[in-house]
């Protein structure tokens, strides 16, 4: 949904296997700046973690999702933010957490309020969304446009600092 700008929705996609690159640009809210965001798309499957631990060597802001019918999606979510983590040495990583599938209420397993401690508790913001109702699926894509903005603002004032 996001890719396609909220145009449509897929009944009929292929999981992601491996990564998927996808290069957007957003406007930063509350400003009058956009940024470009390159988004590696990956699976979570183990199968992938060495491969992905590659291109994770500085990344920028992260970006977990789970399904909030599936516990193990969410369990996963502490194992792979430890690895992403484990590459930045001490540094601070912002991001996000999101719980998608929320159309699927009868079949929900992850409490929002859950999800929602766990973020706060590891310094995430925390949405949730539908990509099949299309509801709040930019939310997420706004904070990391936002936070990124942030870390550059933040970055430019140490450089100007040390001249």
């Amino acid at each position: 949904m996001f890719r396609s700008d909220g145009a449509h929705f897929q009944k009929n996609y292929t999981l992601t296997t491996g990564v998927d690159l996808l290069v957007k640009q957003l406007s930063v809210p509350d400003t009058n700046d956009s940024v470009e965001l390159f988004i590696f798309d990956s699976a979570g499957k183990e199968l992938f973690s060495e491969m992905l631990e590659k291109l994770w060597e500085h990344p920028n802001l992260l970006c977990l999702v789970f399904d909030v019918t599936n516990e193990q999606s969410f369990s996963n979510c502490a194992k792979w933010l430890e690895r992403v983590r484990a590459q930045l040495h001490g540094s601070v990583l912002p991001g996000v957490l999101v719980g998608n599938k929320t159309d699927l209420v009868g079949r929900r397993v992850v409490e929002a309020s859950r999800a929602q401690e766990w973020a706060t508790n590891h310094g995430l913001e925390y949405f949730e969304t539908s990509t099949k109702e299309m509801e709040n699926f930019e939310a997420p894509f706004r904070c990391l446009a936002k936070l990124f903005h942030q870390l550059y603002r933040e970055r430019l004032e140490l450089f100007h600092s040390l001249v």
